[in-house]
């Protein structure tokens, strides 16, 4: 760990980055260049002490989780990201499997919508990251561990999934995730993990198998979907994508047209975030 060269690192990153650039205000009387210590902290997930001690070259080694969590918060590239791996005394993770690390190019993206539900995924579905509203509307989806961080294991597996849509879409969401599941199999940044949600789903759903025996094959993303909140009821939303280039991460928008009961709910979904609605 070299620790001087990791200050220097730090704190050069946190200057040249701008409130706006993370998807936070910036005051009219602030004096601080760039991110403060506490703001790249709380980006982080780690405590503003942890992090200072880090730019005072006190600090002990952080976790790979760690790093990644800062490589993440400080919107650096795949190259910073390695090179900050290496400072810390980490190997970096191989580039050519499933990265936690979300392309900066869509997380500047997700930073700057605050009235559109927003979420990174992997091309297996894992949820990279979310916005606000994202979490409001579908719940924390980046908590999951293991085969289950994946939206296609989960949605065969685990009942819950399926709670957030109505029971008459449920056939075609399943048809639609075996399919992207077959996409991802052919081009996944991670073919054995893939390989083992397959494996996985083919022994423990019924369902599952019969739909994978249809050699059905699609992505499916730009589509109107019904989603059902605990308070507000139904919510109909319109899908939108934007891919990296090698298509191994894509920012989901969800919208609502104007005018309409679900775009009014998710007006109020917006001030309301988390608060649970009383009758």
């Amino acid at each position: 760990m070299d620790r001087k060269a990791l200050a220097e690192f730090l704190r050069r990153r946190r200057e040249t980055l701008r409130p706006r650039d993370v998807g936070l205000i910036e005051g009219p009387r602030r004096r601080t260049q760039g991110l403060r210590r506490e703001e790249v902290a709380a980006l982080a997930g780690m405590s503003t002490d942890s992090y200072a001690r880090l730019e005072q070259q006190r600090g002990p080694q952080p976790s790979v989780q760690m790093v990644t969590a800062l490589a993440r918060a400080l919107r650096l590239t795949l190259d910073e990201r390695d090179h900050l791996f290496g400072l810390m005394g980490h190997n970096a993770p191989a580039r050519f499997h499933r990265s936690e690390h979300v392309a900066p190019t869509l997380l500047r993206v997700l930073d700057r919508l605050d009235d559109s539900p927003a979420l990174v995924l992997s091309d297996l579905a894992d949820t990279l990251a979310q916005n606000r509203l994202a979490i409001a509307l579908l719940g924390d989806q980046t908590h999951h561990t293991g085969l289950a961080r994946s939206a296609y294991y989960r949605w065969f597996t685990d009942p819950a999934e399926r709670a957030c849509y109505p029971e008459e879409d449920h056939e075609h969401h399943s048809h639609t995730q075996a399919a992207r599941l077959r996409a991802a199999l052919t081009n996944s940044s991670d073919a054995p993990r893939a390989a083992r949600i397959l494996a996985e789903l083919q022994e423990r759903s019924p369902e599952f198998v019969r739909l994978w025996e249809l050699q059905e094959v699609a992505l499916r993303y730009d589509e109107t979907k019904t989603i059902l909140h605990p308070q507000l009821g139904r919510i109909e939303v319109d899908g939108q994508v934007l891919f990296t280039d090698n298509r191994a991460q894509t920012l989901v928008v969800l919208t609502t047209r104007p005018g309409t009961e679900s775009h009014s709910k998710l007006e109020l979904l917006s001030v309301i975030g988390h608060q649970e609605l009383t009758p």
